[in-house]
């Protein structure tokens, strides 16, 4: 008989938030095993705008059925709306949750911020099923490390409340080794819940290396007008936790190389900063895209020649950027700016697909940068294939599926 299995996970299908990929692959790979509800957010994770008039609807993908809760618009840089939109969610999300007969498995993950996980923690203590607690972020160590708020009793607080969290979920899941680190450390030598490292995953038999020749790629860079550039990207979330708003500033020092761009696809909380530096800087191989339709991303991604996977400081061991596979998928080198021994560092380094700087040290930053762009171009190709190699090996996405699918059968 199969067990019923309740996701809470706030961004699901069509949403183009990375979470939301990944675990509508993980629920339509094990659909034949669990009888799955999804409760997620309404799409809008990118800011469109949604008509929906009901609070709550009902929707279906293949065997999933799908709870979508309405939400307030946000402004993510207003701490207020951020508040807001989490708090609106948490309310409904519970009272989802509640109205779920016979369930077995509560599945949530470290999205809104301590209380996804309290969710899972209420659940199970009101519907006595197993909680998986699957943490994609921790905080409040990811919103110290930006500076979100100078309170450190609110800190103190949030982390009590997620380490409870911890302490009460059945099954931890962590996305790197440095995070599962960090959970050993929340612990502080006492027993830990039972734990496993998953890495995140691409597609990479969707996204794979392809030339600038290649009709859809070629396309891409003819309709933006970058015909024999240098192409250094960042697609991604342009939001607060990657110090983009300082590493856009060494863009300023490549102003004379004039077959060089940097095209920045995403939208985020900096965004806006962002482009009044290069406003103010009249920096004219600046460019800026929205998030590009998910068919397209294979094709936009190839159009770079280096791709930015960077981090704020005070990252490491709290987050890994998920963009990491996608630009390995790609057999594209990495302009890294990483902590040392973080998860993104460390499979860089491994499979020598690219070259890394410390946050904040933006003179090292802009030496790698230039010894990216100074290099032969077969060296750099085959630097970035390296990196594909590696994913082959290492990464591949039903490995990462497969272990999801084996835990949750064993509980």
């Amino acid at each position: 008989m199969k067990r019923n299995i309740v996701f809470v996970i706030n961004y699901f299908y069509p949403d183009y938030a990375s979470t939301g990929q990944l675990l509508t692959e993980l629920c339509l790979h094990i659909q034949d095993d669990f009888n799955i509800t999804v409760i997620a957010a309404q799409p809008g994770y990118a800011g469109e705008a949604n008509e929906e008039s009901k609070r709550i609807t009902y929707d279906n993908l293949e065997n999933i059925r799908i709870i979508r809760i309405k939400l307030p618009k946000v402004d993510k840089q207003n701490k207020l709306s951020r508040l807001r939109f989490i708090a609106t969610y948490f309310f409904y999300a519970n009272i989802l949750v509640q109205r779920q007969k016979n369930l077995d498995f509560i599945y949530t993950i470290s999205q809104p911020p301590i209380l996804g996980g309290l969710i899972g923690t209420l659940g199970k203590l009101t519907k006595r099923a197993k909680h998986i607690y699957n943490i994609q972020d921790f905080n409040p160590e990811q919103a110290e490390a930006v500076g979100f708020s100078k309170n450190k009793q609110l800190f103190r607080a949030a982390r009590w409340v997620d380490t409870l969290n911890c302490k009460y979920a059945d099954h931890i899941i962590t996305v790197g080794q440095d995070m599962q680190e960090t959970l050993l450390r929340r612990f502080a030598d006492r027993k830990v819940t039972k734990n496993t490292v998953i890495n995140n995953w691409t597609n990479e038999q969707d996204i794979i290396p392809l030339s600038k020749q290649h009709p859809k790629v070629a396309e891409f860079i003819e309709s933006n007008g970058w015909q024999d550039k240098f192409i250094v990207m960042y697609s991604g979330n342009l939001g607060l936790y990657y110090d983009l708003e300082n590493v856009i500033k060494i863009t300023k020092e490549f102003k004379d190389k004039k077959d060089l761009v940097f095209v920045f696809i995403g939208e985020g909380a900096v965004k806006k900063q962002m482009q009044q530096f290069v406003d103010e800087n009249q920096l004219q191989q600046v460019y800026f895209l929205p998030y590009q339709p998910i068919e397209n991303i294979k094709y936009s991604l190839n159009a770079a020649d280096v791709h930015m996977v960077v981090n704020q400081k005070g990252i490491k061991g709290v987050s890994v950027p998920s963009k990491i596979y996608g630009v390995m998928a790609a057999g594209k080198p990495v302009f890294g700016v990483l902590e040392r021994g973080s998860e993104a560092h460390r499979l860089i380094e491994e499979s020598r697909c690219g070259v890394v700087s410390e946050p904040q040290d933006y003179e090292e930053a802009i030496h790698n940068l230039r010894q990216l762009y100074e290099m032969d171009r077969q060296e750099l190709a085959a630097s970035g294939m390296r990196g594909r190699s590696y994913l082959e090996e290492h990464l591949r996405r039903e490995l990462s599926l497969e272990k999801y699918r084996n835990l949750l059968l064993s509980m």
